[in-house]
């Protein structure tokens, strides 16, 4: 090519030639000026077309990383559930009766229901077999709690231990309390609970129309001189169980703030939060109560008073449990609040469970009589004798459970079960109410009232299914949560049962015109630590006439 001609791209009549007059002297200056350009845009479009290639490789590549790591997650397998909204998930779906509506569910997603509560996830349990499988066989991952920010970590500072996380503090409240109710360790306390049975059906004949509040005297009395070893309380002391039951209700409360959705919100200083600074007064507040009760212990073991006591005997064993005062002091206080609700409340769904099903109350009695006879009061060496009674504390518990979802699990690492995939950080939920109602264990009348259930061809207790443990029931909940009084709870039933039956007639009221009143087996009220049945009235009356004179005599030899 000559130096001052520059040939371009060919065209349909051939190559074409561009002229240039430029002076022969600058002619190799530009020839090489304009060969360096021609190198650098073709360096160039080899560049791009090199980084195209390039780029195109990435983003094939990432989708098919994401694809394979989509196909493989195992958040492709969660538990079938509700669809819910964006951010919010299903939080708008859980309202008051829950359990009803779980029970529902199950019927359309199965027996593990998988939610999205604002990003928490949360497994509904439905069935028995999951909830032995998972809460107690694998109790080493199922056994924490969710935090539970103004409840536990603000409003009791982490020692209501029935709240507080899987951890040194827990474990060692928990031992103790275990050590003190054990199956064999409770039976020191059969005195107390005789005691109270009788104040109940004395007062229930004298005062009928205030039912409900000699249930509640009884079980807080009971709980109160088991924990504290404080003297019989009777009518006209209510002071005395106020406050703990207004703790009661304030820990039920708070444990639905809305912190607990918005985690954010514990930062929010206290200046700007009432609902902070409430719950660390309330601390200090209940702290001093708990510590003002359990210093009564301490004086008394100190001058000698050796009664037997919940409260006396971690005093003496201080070394053993390795508790401080006040840890003391709030696993009394929690004792005590896990105990005297949930025994009067199933009092309370007892006595309406005769009044709906009269000929329980029939066939209870006519076993009494036959046993135990009417010159006596039943006592708990008439236990092994009382099959049909023992069996009401059963199906009362498992008919209506105080606590018709157990207090939630929460798992500590990933895990499977058959098949689906539950998150480490995941909130576990037994669903009690369904799982007590499994017509495959209990047949098909679980809506039903039916002690019978619960007995043999010879009329005795029959063997239950072996993965409901010696109780046929789920309403003490599961694995190392569960509940660390049912040894207690189910003898104060049996002798208040016994007692009650043996005593007086529990009868539906009647209207001026002769009408029974109507009776709302369905109606609740729920106080947030437990169920109650919505109010009712009943009659009461002496079962024969000399069952008055009777349990007044008793109360005079307990010295009442």
């Amino acid at each position: 090519m000559r130096p001052w001609l520059v040939q371009g791209r060919s065209s349909a009549h051939g190559p074409f030639i561009v002229k240039i007059p430029i002076m022969p002297s600058l002619s190799a200056s530009l020839f090489g000026l304009l060969e360096d350009l021609k190198h650098s845009l073709l360096q160039l479009r080899l560049r791009v077309q090199d980084y195209g290639t390039f780029s195109i490789g990435v983003v094939l590549s990432l989708i098919v990383l994401y694809t394979a790591r989509y196909l493989t997650s195992p958040f492709r397998k969660l538990p079938p559930g509700p669809r819910g909204y964006p951010i919010i998930g299903n939080i708008f779906q859980l309202k008051a009766g829950q359990w009803l509506k779980f029970a529902e569910w199950q019927k359309k997603y199965g027996n593990l229901i998988y939610l999205n509560v604002a990003g928490q996830p949360v497994v509904v349990i439905n069935s028995q077999r999951a909830g032995v499988r998972l809460l107690d066989g694998r109790a080493a991952i199922y056994s924490d709690r969710p935090r539970n920010v103004v409840a536990c970590d603000i409003m009791t500072g982490g020692l209501f231990f029935g709240f507080s996380r899987y951890g040194d503090t827990w474990r060692r409240m928990r031992k103790a309390a275990d050590e003190r109710f054990s199956k064999s360790s409770v039976k020191g306390f059969y005195e107390t609970q005789m005691t109270e049975a009788v104040l109940l059906a004395h007062d229930g004949l004298v005062n009928p129309a205030q039912w409900d509040w000699h249930l509640r005297r009884a079980a807080a009395s009971m709980t109160l001189s088991v924990l504290y070893g404080y003297p019989t309380l009777t009518s006209g002391q209510e002071h005395v169980v106020k406050a703990i039951n207004d703790f009661s209700k304030r820990i039920a409360t708070m444990g639905a703030h809305w912190v607990q959705i918005f985690p954010w919100l514990q930062h929010v200083p206290g200046s700007l939060a009432k609902w902070k600074r409430n719950a660390e007064a309330w601390y200090k507040q209940d702290s001093a109560m708990f510590e003002d009760l359990f210093n009564t212990v301490e004086t008394n073991v100190a001058k000698g008073d050796d009664s037997q006591s919940v409260g006396a005997t971690v005093i003496h064993e201080v070394e053993k449990n390795k508790l401080s005062s006040l840890e003391r002091s709030w696993l009394a206080g929690t004792l005590y609040v896990g105990g005297a609700d949930t025994t009067s409340s199933m009092l309370a769904w007892w006595t309406l469970a005769i009044l709906a099903y009269p000929e329980t109350q029939a066939r209870a009695q006519a076993e009494i009589d036959a046993v135990v006879g009417r010159a006596r009061l039943p006592t708990f060496a008439d236990y092994p004798h009382l099959p049909y009674v023992r069996a009401m504390v059963k199906e009362v518990l498992r008919w209506r459970p105080v606590a018709p979802l157990a207090a939630p699990h929460q798992s500590t690492e990933d895990d499977w079960y058959e098949g689906m995939f539950i998150p480490k950080g995941t909130i576990c939920i037994p669903n009690l109410w369904h799982m007590n109602r499994d017509p495959e264990v209990y047949g098909q009348n679980t809506e039903d009232f039916d002690p019978a259930r619960y007995l043999d061809a010879t009329g005795e207790i029959a063997p239950g299914e072996s993965h409901t443990r010696e109780e046929g029931h789920f309403s003490y909940g599961f694995g190392r949560r569960i509940c660390v009084g049912r040894y207690m709870a189910d003898n104060s039933l049996f002798i208040n049962i016994a007692v009650l039956l043996w005593a007086i007639k529990i009868e539906r009221k009647v209207d001026a015109s002769g009408q029974l009143l109507p009776l709302d087996i369905d109606g609740f009220v729920d106080h947030g630590v437990v169920v109650r049945p919505a109010p009712f009235e009943c009659e009461i009356t002496p079962r024969f006439p000399e069952a008055p004179a009777l349990l007044v005599q008793e109360r005079e030899l307990r010295g009442l």
